[in-house]
């Protein structure tokens, strides 16, 4: 039986293609497929579903990813704030663990805030790394939609919690409701992949980037003003209950998105039969080998699963290095080159708007024969993005480094995750693609630990060269694998 349905799964879109395909011949010769009642063909109706769906996941990432930024400029002053207003004792404790690490380090003082964040961010990635597959196993056995609308109620949560926090307990309780309902976007790249086949996903796994490029984009913008704005508040009122209502507002359009105009993707038939077999997956998600194994995927062949291994540990190889940078260069650029948070804007303004541009003119038309050419190019790409980096010695090579790494971050993630999407039967699609984020995850919770502790202890120069030559293996392996 498992043969038989894998064959079936396999072969399922080529059929869907051919008679598509037998569709549009006959129509252009004059004839109906079945009468002559002008019913628009089935082939048109799936695509106008895809389309849609597909506009409204773009939607849906797009106002949760504006409220999930808002907070990132906030964070210094957030910190700031609760060290000196924190009744619940917890900020004291957690401050002595990060002093600990900065003075072990050697970073500077003045940079314990900033490890701080860095050490949240980390708690925050982590909780993606063990909420991303659960949900994607869980949707494939009750579906997308009210698993999605579990996690779009979750994140909602924690921005109210967030607005009620008094004390740093509370705003850490928020952080952990936020990461652990943060399953959401593995489920919506499931839904792409739910209502594309292999010639269009490459298109709606680039709007997703673009939704992810305007988020990081216009919600720190709506940060700074925040920050402003608190900056020359007093210090003891709650300031930040603005900034976290909006946040609120803007997860309760993202929640109304999801009910009244998300479509259950996943037919029954299509679904996983047992919980049973969910919660057995679940279990062995616990288990990070297991991950890194697919070994929760089952009954595909051996040599896609072989696939699936090799294209997860490029993926966090990728984005460990990668988010070590990302994390330390803020280091880099107020410290060798004493910008001040104006000019870290307007460097990251710069990179967001080349990754808008390019998955919008470029990422979304790729045909699916070139994403894995794509992504090794993207992937070798960043390795003198590093090392520009690491030799800057002015705002030149600087600007030229971030703007290769923007241009190898536009491409990179959408075509690994159009590469991975292929896998795993219908029933399958999001355990994958949860294994897959949770992959990612776990390599954004360890990366700016890593990278802190490298730029610190070794500098910046010996840090980024290094990252850039490791960076040579994933391109080299992503060459070599045959899929």
């Amino acid at each position: 039986m498992a043969n038989i349905r894998s064959r079936h799964n396999t072969t399922k879109s080529e059929l869907e293609a051919k008679a598509e395909t037998e569709s549009l011949t006959t129509n252009s010769k004059g004839h109906n497929n079945n009468n002559n009642d002008g019913k628009v063909p089935s082939s048109t109706n799936a695509k106008e579903k895809c389309d849609s769906m597909v506009y409204i996941i773009f939607l849906s990432l797009l106002f949760d990813l504006l409220a999930f930024t808002i907070i990132l400029p906030l964070l210094p002053s957030l910190l700031e704030y609760y060290r000196l207003h924190d009744s619940s004792g917890l900020y004291a404790v957690l401050t002595d663990r990060v002093r600990w690490f900065q003075q072990l380090v050697g970073a500077p003082e003045r940079y314990i805030s900033v490890l701080f964040g860095g050490f949240l961010g980390s708690m925050f990635s982590f909780l993606q790394f063990l909420a991303s597959p659960i949900v994607g196993g869980l949707s494939d056995y009750y579906g997308r939609k009210p698993v999605l609308l579990v996690c779009a109620s979750g994140i909602a949560a924690s921005y109210l919690i967030w607005a009620l926090s008094s004390n740093f307990a509370l705003f850490v309780l928020a952080r952990f409701v936020g990461g652990i309902s943060k399953g959401n976007i593995s489920l919506c790249m499931s839904v792409i992949t739910d209502v594309s086949s292999e010639k269009t996903r490459g298109r709606g796994m680039a709007l997703v980037g673009i939704a992810f490029s305007l988020g990081f984009i216009v919600g720190p913008m709506i940060g700074a003003m925040f920050a402003i704005y608190s900056n020359k508040s007093s210090s003891g009122g709650s300031w930040f209950v603005l900034p976290s209502l909006l946040a609120l507002a803007l997860a309760l359009g993202d929640l109304l998105v999801l009910v009244f105009c998300l479509k259950e993707t996943l037919p029954k038939e299509k679904r996983m039969k047992q919980i049973s077999s969910s919660l057995s997956y679940a279990s062995q998600l616990l288990n990070v080998s297991s991950i890194f194994r697919f070994s929760a995927i089952k009954n595909v062949a051996k040599k896609d699963i072989e696939a699936l291994r090799s294209l997860g540990l490029i993926y966090f190889l990728y984005l460990f290095l990668y988010s070590g940078l990302e994390f330390t260069v803020t280091f880099l650029m107020y410290h060798k080159f004493g910008y001040t948070s104006m000019d870290q804007a307007k460097m990251f303004l710069t990179t967001g708007i080349i990754m808008t541009i390019l998955q919008g003119s470029v990422v979304r038309r790729l045909p699916a024969t070139k994403t894995k050419s794509y992504a090794i190019y993207s992937l070798y790409l960043i390795v003198p993005a590093f090392v520009l980096v690491g030799l800057a010695e002015g705002s030149g090579m600087l600007y030229a480094g971030m703007i290769l790494f923007a241009i190898s971050t536009a491409f990179a993630v959408s075509c690994l995750t159009t590469l991975v999407s292929k896998y795993g039967n219908d029933d399958q699609k999001g355990s994958v693609l949860g294994i897959f984020r949770s992959l990612g995850a776990l390599a954004r919770a360890l990366g700016p630990v890593v990278g802190s502790i490298a730029f610190w202890c070794v500098g910046s120069k010996i840090t980024y060269i290094t990252g850039g030559l490791l960076l040579i293996y994933p391109g080299v392996a992503l060459q070599r694998l045959r899929i």
